[in-house]
């Protein structure tokens, strides 16, 4: 006996959704590692995000495919039509997260060749924050959990709030000693990436709510039950 064709989408939707995950993991990982590299001036972990950026953009590139031929061949409706259309872009932002941590990294490479700043607590938390953000972004959208999108929509304010703390921060370095300008700068194009992040996190929540209610929820309106 073959396989109905309702067989095919839902099994075509569940690989859809392990390759999302493989490609929240590299994206998380790639997030994790640049960080590292800054804190720790570690180049290996710079020189390993950029190297690997291709593997998230080739999975981004299976994903729009993926989607592009289940629309074409089964037309799908109503939620399995919003869950298809929250794929490519969740994709397409964690390609940008994969970006971000490039970007990261070659700020971090760009650090060991002079003068360091000691890099602040708030951008720590900030690493932290946003990792988490994502990761529990792509697992409320797995488990279809609009309330858990929701939490994720709120933290993104914290991660505002660390952003402009640190560029307060990174001013009064400036101020203080000229000589701390070049590493002052990077550490502030830094943490505007991770603040970045925080917003396609956002993003990321923002569709798991459209996908599991129907309701847009961007610009804050609506982000509470």
């Amino acid at each position: 006996m073959t396989a109905t064709p309702h067989r095919h989408f839902d099994d075509a939707l569940a690989q859809l959704k392990d390759r999302l995950l493989q490609m929240s993991a590299r994206a998380q990982d790639a997030l994790d590692r640049s960080v590292r590299a800054v804190l720790a001036r570690d180049t290996a972990a710079a020189d390993l995000v950029l190297d690997e950026d291709s593997d998230i953009d080739s999975l981004e590139i299976e994903i729009e495919e993926t989607v592009t031929n289940l629309l074409a061949l089964h037309q799908p409706m109503a939620r399995d039509l919003r869950l298809l259309l929250a794929a490519l872009k969740i994709s397409n932002d964690l390609e940008r997260v994969g970006d971000h941590a490039v970007n990261i990294s070659i700020s971090a490479k760009r650090m060991t060749e002079g003068r360091m700043i000691a890099p602040e607590p708030e951008l720590v938390e900030m690493g932290r924050l946003a990792r988490e953000m994502l990761a529990a972004a792509i697992d409320a959208f797995v488990r279809g959990d609009a309330d858990a999108a929701r939490a994720v929509c709120r933290q993104d304010d914290q991660v505002d709030a660390l952003h402009r703390s640190m560029f307060r921060i990174l001013i009064t370095h400036m101020a203080e000693d000229a000589h701390t300008i070049g590493a002052a700068m990077e550490l502030f194009l830094v943490s505007r990436n991770l603040e970045r992040v925080a917003d396609l996190a956002t993003n990321v929540g923002e569709d798991v709510v459209f996908l599991v209610e129907g309701k847009t929820i961007k610009h804050g309106v609506g982000r509470t039950p």
